[in-house]
């Protein structure tokens, strides 16, 4: 049973999908907004957002749990296999390099909320490099954002798997009995 006919499980809870899209619309909003308090406002709560996501990442629901996705180097080198080989592994949960982008995605917004906090105080009134290291920090989420988008529109259309609206619905395609997926069936 391909992952475009089995059946529809819930995947994503309601708090994942909450932090996703509201952290997502943070992110866009301050990297394309004025520069201001609310600005300030917002990276905190994104911040504040994503631990409290990484915190549901230990007690949460079954696939929103660190233990249903977290990559491990076997299972990198065996999705990027599969990826080489045009026939990519259906996972229930993050794929790999999807988790990979998760944790990549929650650091940025955790350091630039941290770099714009020291640009704030008062001992480092003056230097330059606080607000260096926020600018780069926001280049390198701008492009991890832009990859993280192209990438599940891509593998979307390629596996013919809705990723998009499975952030939107909670609700995923599974094949039976994949082996991919041995982490989420513990």
């Amino acid at each position: 049973m391909s992952a475009k006919t089995g059946p529809r499980v819930k995947v994503w809870d309601l708090w994942v999908r909450l932090t996703h899209w509201i952290v997502a619309g943070v992110v866009s909003w301050n990297l394309f907004g004025p520069t201001d308090q609310t600005h300030r406002v917002l990276g905190y709560i994104a911040a504040g957002l994503v631990l409290a996501r990484i915190v549901w990442g230990f007690v949460g629901s079954r696939h929103a749990r660190f233990a249903a996705w977290w990559p491990g180097a076997a299972q990198l080198r065996t999705y990027l296999r599969s990826l080489a080989a045009g026939k990519p592994l259906h996972h229930v949960s993050h794929n790999p390099l999807g988790a990979l982008m998760a944790v990549a995605l929650w650091f940025l917004v955790l350091a630039l909320a941290v770099s714009g906090w020291i640009m704030r105080l008062d001992a480092f009134w003056g230097e330059d490099w606080p607000q260096e290291i926020h600018t780069w920090l926001s280049y390198l989420i701008e492009i991890c954002v832009c990859v993280h988008v192209v990438a599940a529109v891509s593998m979307s259309l390629w596996t013919r798997e809705n990723l998009i609206g499975g952030m939107v619905t909670g609700l995923k395609r599974v094949k039976q009995h994949d082996e991919s997926d041995r982490a989420t069936d513990a």
